[in-house]
């Protein structure tokens, strides 16, 4: 194996690979990366069993082969050279680096060693814009659960086409919170509904946010199986076991009819909000929102018996009658930070039940939040 490349390529591949390959005991090989050089291009593949991404890098390939390498070994020390252009050769079971007047030898393992990587059979696809699913990814990612009690909540619902509707609806939930977000499908026309696990989420909001250094493609094609997903944009192909499971009928909690409706600057509450959280409980969280139609005001309250307590209003314009409202700050400023625009509306039922954070400009993203019950 020999080939050449660029640096700014090598290295833009590398940051999206080398975060999946981790430390096992049982399969020490999976904390390296796969190169794979043919005639015409070279890949650079990890993996964990669960999900594996390819990466396509432009390259002079003058003798195909592959070969594995440590992932982190080979990413930091590629960061660190200064000129451009790279030849990387294999000899003797090590992979010679060369740049300007430097040269290095990483020891790495045979290629056959490492899993088998799986290609999507025929499935159903899609296809979305690009930016509209990095968006809503970036959306919902946040509440989907951290634990796997509930194997189902740790991903994220992809729903296609439910009802004929022509969206893609993502949703995550961890039981305190829920996110929601409709995107226009462009190609694709079937009914699906895949749970996606949430590691698997976060490395797709990963690829697309790196969109500039891949290529100039504006969509992503999605292929469904019906226990793998695939992605292929620009350069990459990812692909990823789903879930196994039925995800929950979250819809049932979102409620239908609210008493009092607040539009408020989201950039100013985010500050209010951060400020009271330097007043609350520990493990509790709690932070009340009075919102009074009287004053077109939300005054917001904190209390603990370490740090002491916190008091400040913020303007707003209310319809329906005087409510409150106890919410934990973490998951109110999660929501406040995923409203893309400044012109934020919460809705409010009671105390008791379920609020509901929007954004002016978009009626497609929603974030409920559960209130801690006094």
């Amino acid at each position: 194996m020999k080939f050449t490349c660029i640096k700014e390529n090598l290295v833009s591949a590398l940051s999206l690979v080398t975060g999946l390959a981790t430390k096992s005991v049982n399969l020490p090989i999976l904390s390296n990366l796969l190169i794979r050089a043919d005639e015409q291009k070279v890949e650079i593949i990890s993996t964990n069993l669960e999900l594996a991404i390819a990466v396509t890098v432009r390259a002079k390939v003058e003798a195909p082969g592959t070969f594995t390498v440590p992932a982190r070994t080979l990413t930091d020390f590629i960061s660190l050279l200064t000129d451009e252009k790279i030849d990387l050769e294999l000899k003797d079971n090590e992979l010679v680096v060369s740049c300007g007047k430097s040269s290095t030898k990483i020891k790495g393992m045979p290629a056959d060693e490492y899993p088998v990587i799986p290609t999507p059979g025929d499935g159903q696809g899609f296809v979305v814009t690009a930016e509209d699913l990095r968006k809503g990814l970036s959306q919902v990612n946040i509440a989907a659960a951290r634990t796997e009690i509930r194997p189902e909540l740790s991903g994220v619902l992809f729903a296609f086409n439910l009802e004929n509707s022509g969206h893609l609806v993502l949703a995550a939930t961890d039981s305190y919170r829920l996110a929601e977000k409709k995107i226009k499908i462009q190609q694709g026309k079937e009914s699906f509904r895949v749970i996606v696990p949430g590691r698997t989420a976060q490395e797709m909001s990963h690829i697309l946010s790196a969109s500039n250094e891949l290529g100039d493609e504006k969509s992503v094609r999605v292929i469904l199986t019906d226990n793998q997903i695939a992605l292929n944009f620009n350069s990459v192909q990812m692909i990823s076991r789903l879930v196994e499971g039925q995800y929950p009928d979250y819809t049932q909690i979102i409620p239908r009819e609210f008493r009092t409706e607040a539009r408020f600057s989201a950039t100013k509450m985010i500050k209010e909000i951060k400020a009271a959280s330097l007043f609350t409980t520990i493990g509790v969280n709690a932070v009340n929102c009075d919102v009074m139609p009287e004053e077109n005001e939300i005054k917001i309250a904190s209390t603990s018996t370490q740090t002491g307590e916190y008091k400040s209003g913020l303007e707003a314009e209310i319809k329906g009658e005087k409510n409150s409202v106890l919410l934990n700050h973490k998951y109110f400023l999660d929501g406040l930070n995923c409203i893309s625009g400044d012109d934020a509306i919460l809705k409010i039922v009671n105390g008791d039940s379920p609020c509901v954070l929007s954004e002016q400009s978009d009626a497609n993203y929603l974030y409920i939040v559960m209130p801690i019950r006094q």
